[in-house]
């Protein structure tokens, strides 16, 4: 892409020209997949687990692999499953030739409905089978093809945990018995809810147990982002003062999406030399440009959920929500509460964990959620 081109992409991956970074996670996807081992991948939302599966895809592909994604975030139920699955494979291979026409040749015996949206022009799949079984069968179909085809697949399921919610209860079963007998496929299982995630996949009496490794995701390394921000600038014939590279990533918490919205924002607006002040107008557009969506929170909420949230926000990183001290001093009340309050923010992933070997912190979500709360509470 030309010079012209945001080098800060916020909402897709765009080639590895625009990619920060990941290059141990990146070489031990790539060995896994050469040496067949499967790996279940971890992180918070938004952390760049999508990207980093596309950027493994872009180096995998330019050594003949064949690789497919599927994000399951909105599947519900088996049916959602099975369409999301389809849909992925027909749209990654072009139908006039190779893979694609064969898929296309199978896909129209399973009797799919294949029809484009009015607005967009995305193809869509939908199946409508009268008995439940026969999407199990689909399923195992649709696998099965890709493990049959000249070449190594590559299948990424993204937010699989949600199979874990689904209200056939046998579908991890189902398909760690289907990937026990493919030959030429491995799989890379990501998730954002880490508990469920770990459970799937380290409780001995899941289908799931020991079958894969496990990649968790954290923030990136500032010295590495701080040298691609300023890279990117200067590629552009610009500059970007350190100062304003590490007000940056101390707003943003380096988390990736929200770096890279605070970049793409700053670079959007021309000028050559960006200061520490021209960030600050960039962070205070994004607080105001979300105020709306932020305060219909406080209406989603009971009020010791909101006091709880406000209280993890001001504090940045909470380690001993029940401890006196901090209750008292944001008025939340008896413990008991706020451990009730805790857990349904964590629930609705208002609030998140993080595990060290020590102890256990909590954060808010959202970080541009976070400014705002501490900002105007």
């Amino acid at each position: 892409m030309g010079n012209n081109v945001n080098p800060f992409p916020s909402m897709k991956y765009i080639s590895k020209e625009y990619f920060c970074d990941r290059e141990y996670e990146l070489e031990i996807l790539k060995r896994s997949v050469k040496n067949g081992i499967n790996t279940t991948l971890i992180s918070a939302r938004r952390l760049g687990k999508s990207a980093l599966i596309y950027r493994v895809f872009e180096d995998l592909e330019e050594e003949n692999h064949a690789c497919v994604y599927v994000d399951i975030y909105d599947c519900a139920k088996l049916k959602d499953f099975t369409e999301a699955l389809a849909l992925s494979i027909f749209t990654k291979f072009p139908q006039k030739r190779g893979i694609g026409r064969r898929f296309f040749d199978f896909l129209k015996n399973l009797r799919p409905v294949i029809s484009y949206d009015r607005l967009t022009g995305q193809p869509e799949i939908t199946f409508d089978f009268a008995q439940p079984k026969e999407y199990e069968h689909t399923v195992r179909n649709l696998l099965h093809f890709l493990d049959n085809q000249q070449t190594q697949v590559v299948l990424a399921i993204d937010e699989f945990q949600q199979i874990a919610e689904f209200p056939e209860k046998n579908v991890e079963a189902l398909l760690r018995t289907i990937i026990q007998t493919l030959k030429n496929t491995q799989f890379i299982f990501s998730g954002s809810k880490k508990h469920l995630m770990l459970e799937m996949f380290n409780t001995a009496s899941r289908p799931f147990f020991s079958s894969t490794q496990t990649i968790g995701l954290v923030e990136l390394q500032e010295d590495r982002y701080k040298a691609f921000i300023r890279q990117k600038f200067e590629e552009r014939k610009r500059s970007i003062d350190d100062e304003a590279i590490d007000f940056i990533l101390s707003w943003t918490l380096s988390h990736t999406y929200y770096t890279q919205v605070i970049c793409n924002s700053v670079f959007a607006r021309g000028k050559k030399k960006v200061t520490v002040e021209h960030v600050k107008q960039a962070c205070d557009e994004q607080l105001t440009l979300n105020q709306v969506n932020y305060m219909q929170y406080r209406s989603l909420l009971s009020p010791i959920q909101w006091q709880l949230l406000v209280a993890i926000a001001k504090e940045g990183l909470v380690t001993e929500p029940q401890a006196q001290a901090f209750l008292r001093k944001y008025k939340i009340g008896a413990a008991s509460s706020a451990q009730k309050a805790l857990t349904a923010l964590l629930d609705k992933e208002m609030v998140f964990s993080i595990e060290t070997m020590e102890k256990t912190a909590y954060r808010v979500y959202n970080v541009f959620l976070m400014r705002w709360l501490e900002r105007v509470f």
